[in-house]
């Protein structure tokens, strides 16, 4: 039997205020490396522990069970990709530049966090309990941005009016998720971000010669 709560824990790992962040962002890119390596149902919170330097004492200090881990991850991660999206849209005004900087920003934290890519492209996908609260939570948000972008262009003339703003955001999600999903099955061989602008034009512009 496994007691998780007694093991020895050094006195600078309590989580006081002063620590409490740093401590915990360097467990979940531990607990992101180890996901990403041994799958998430193979991983222990005791790999976790090692990876991140701390006591496997510590670990149950900030996280209640390696559910909590999982999805303390995604909510860290997500929480930080929007965040910044909104601070890197604000400055923009058209909107067709708005979904080309989202997306430039949504593959390039990718390649700047494979271990993350990977824990939320293929480990994440294999349970319905994490995947039903991604879709109720942080994807809602996701695709609001989206839709927001979108509308304004309908606005102003850039994209067709009489389109659903709510299915235009759900295509556009679909098509990036299948990009970085690709890159991450391919060991990431390829730039994906460079891939932002030829995404783009396909989603803008369509197949068609008539449009090109």
């Amino acid at each position: 039997m496994q007691i998780k709560r007694k093991a020895t824990v050094r006195a600078d790992e309590l989580p006081d205020e002063k620590n409490r962040n740093g401590k915990s962002e360097a467990i979940l890119r531990a607990a992101a490396k180890v996901f990403a390596q041994s799958g998430y149902f193979n991983a222990k919170v005791s790999d976790v522990a090692r990876t991140a330097g701390v006591a496997d004492g510590t670990v149950y200090l900030y996280f209640k069970n390696k559910d909590d881990l999982l999805a303390s991850l995604f909510s860290w991660a997500m929480e930080e990709f929007l965040t910044r999206a909104r601070t890197e849209l604000a400055g923009i005004a058209n909107a067709r530049e708005k979904l080309l900087s989202f997306t430039r920003l949504h593959f390039s934290l990718f390649e700047q966090e494979r271990d993350i890519a990977i824990v939320f492209q293929v480990e994440l996908r294999q349970s319905a309990k994490f995947m039903e609260q991604f879709s109720t939570t942080y994807l809602a948000e996701y695709l609001q941005m989206l839709r927001e972008i979108i509308e304004e262009g309908q606005k102003v003339g850039l994209f067709r009016s009489a389109l659903n703003s709510k299915f235009v955001a759900k295509l556009l999600f679909g098509l990036l998720d299948e990009m970085a999903t690709n890159w991450v099955l391919s060991r990431g061989n390829h730039n994906l971000t460079a891939m932002a602008e030829p995404v783009l034009d396909v989603f803008f512009n369509g197949v068609s010669a008539n449009h090109a």
